[in-house]
């Protein structure tokens, strides 16, 4: 563990102390994270391809025996939140107290005798960015309850219950990608995932070692997957699913979309959705066929072709995100796309070491020159997923 980590796991110990009177049984920590490419894939059963932040959801826990869930957050303020866990009902609260809380109902739902808990809670993930902060919040609170309860649940299973509490509690229908991440993803490598069968590989993802760098440029606009856009999406691509007689768009293969788009008739947006999906898992597969065969410069043009996809296609994207990718590219990076679930959040550049400072400007005058926010710009480093740290 890091000297930062250790310091932030020690803070939010002494935080918790004194909002509850005695010192936490544990601290544990969850990664927000960037997906490298495969976007809007994960609920139509297809392939991601996401790495974990050094950002993380750190949560100082102790386990009650009484039925009451207690819920601090540092980011947020105001009193401690006090709930009865007889009580937790799907979409009933609507405020950041939904995340945790949906993670205890899951648990409970699923049959697990959780019966309560002090809980603190400290981020550094940004809010609102396209990195997962609401997932690395409800791993963080699973894992911790898992150890507390002695459960003996793995990652994916975390994964799964924290994406129940988000799709059913919050009543958002994210994927399984961002929860999976937070709780599986190893330091150093990227996860190869399908979405379907949960199955993972571990694919080295070292851009240090060779000289390059992955930016995430963090647009300063916000967005919320439970807002309207994002549902409508998902519909459109059940849809196309439901109109091709398969269970999910990922059952398209690349070799047959044409013959697809065709059978979808007139039907111009569900086309655009699943030209989009598609496409998108063929470019996941050969990524990971790049990477394994050391030829990592050669995904550039693999990420701005997904940006065009999402910008064209599925229509996710912002000015604010495209200016990030169209000057990055004019400015020599090797590629770049949007990354999370659109509508503002962030962007990644894949650039040569050399060329850092150069995009970094290049994208930041840019945006003045647009008058937009300036944008926040740091580098991604393939992290741990979710563990205790105390």
């Amino acid at each position: 563990m890091s000297e930062s980590s250790a310091a932030a796991a020690e803070a939010v110990a002494a935080r918790f102390e004194e909002l509850y009177g005695s010192a936490p049984d544990g601290v544990w920590a969850a990664p927000g994270r960037v997906n490298l490419i495969g976007e809007h894939t994960d609920y139509n059963d297809g392939f991601v391809m996401p790495f974990a932040l050094p950002h993380t959801a750190v949560a100082a826990v102790s386990r009650r025996d009484d039925g009451v869930l207690r819920l601090h957050s540092d980011d947020i303020g105001g009193r401690v939140v006090e709930l009865s866990v007889d009580d937790l009902v799907p979409e009933s609260d609507k405020r950041w107290t939904a995340y945790p809380a949906g993670v205890v109902w899951a648990l409970r739902e699923a049959g697990h005798a959780v019966t309560g808990a002090d809980v603190h809670l400290a981020s550094s993930v940004p809010a609102g960015a396209g990195l997962s902060s609401s997932a690395a919040l409800e791993v963080v609170v699973a894992l911790a309850l898992n150890d507390l309860y002695d459960l003996g649940l793995r990652g994916w299973q975390l994964a799964r219950l924290s994406q129940r509490a988000e799709n059913v509690y919050v009543g958002a229908p994210v994927g399984i990608m961002d929860q999976t991440a937070s709780a599986c993803c190893e330091a150093g490598h990227a996860l190869f995932l399908d979405t379907r069968d949960l199955s993972q590989r571990q694919i080295p993802f070292d851009l240090a070692a060779e000289g390059m760098r992955l930016l995430v440029v963090d647009t300063r606009v916000k967005h919320s997957h439970s807002e309207g856009e994002y549902g409508k999406r998902r519909e459109g691509c059940e849809k196309g699913a439901a109109l091709l007689g398969i269970d999910a768009l990922r059952d398209v293969a690349h070799d047959d979309l044409d013959a697809a788009l065709a059978r979808l008739g007139d039907d111009e947006e569900v086309r655009r959705l699943v030209r989009h999906v598609v496409t998108e898992d063929r470019r996941v597969e050969q990524v990971v066929s790049l990477l394994e065969s050391g030829d990592t410069r050669a995904i550039g043009p693999l990420l701005i072709e997904g940006h065009a996809s999402l910008r064209d296609d599925f229509r996710v994207s912002c000015p604010e995100l495209d200016l990030v990718v169209d000057t990055a590219v004019s400015a020599g990076a090797l590629g770049a796309r949007m990354t999370g679930g659109g509508f503002g959040g962030s962007a990644i550049v894949l650039v040569e070491e050399g060329d850092v400072p150069a995009v970094t400007k290049a994208v930041e005058e840019a945006f003045t020159a647009a008058g937009f926010k300036t944008p926040r710009v740091f580098e991604a480093v393939p992290s741990a997923g979710a563990r205790r740290v105390r």
